[in-house]
């Protein structure tokens, strides 16, 4: 039985899934708005918001934390002085899936994540 199996692993191993995973919620909050496929959309929302929430705190610690979980400087810099205080007020939900229809090469279901 599958009981609290919740890993997503995008038919990838893990280091090249959580390199994908990191770029792609980087992309999201430098970008606010990505086209991407349905499942690596709903894979990487929950890490968008958890550093969402993480960044609203504008401590020391709370830079450090999304420091060690995005590779550049940019989304962290994003997150601490717009985001944070653009969701200051909201206690979640803070990006948004969007249906696009299927990609022509492969019908593969494409959505755009975007934060609201």
């Amino acid at each position: 039985m599958r009981h609290q199996k919740k890993k997503v692993i995008l038919d990838r191993k893990k280091a090249p899934r959580v390199a994908l995973l990191k770029n792609l919620a980087a992309s999201v909050v430098l970008y606010e708005k990505v086209k991407t496929t349905k499942a690596k959309a709903k894979a990487v929302q929950p890490l968008v918001e958890k550093m969402i929430t993480v960044g609203k705190q504008d401590t020391l610690a709370a830079r450090r934390e999304l420091l060690s979980f995005f590779h550049t400087e940019n989304p962290v810099k994003k997150i601490m002085e717009d985001l944070g205080k653009r969701y200051a007020g909201r206690k979640g939900g803070y990006t948004r899936i969007i249906k696009l229809g299927n990609r022509a090469g492969d019908a593969a279901e494409m959505v755009s994540i975007e934060l609201v």
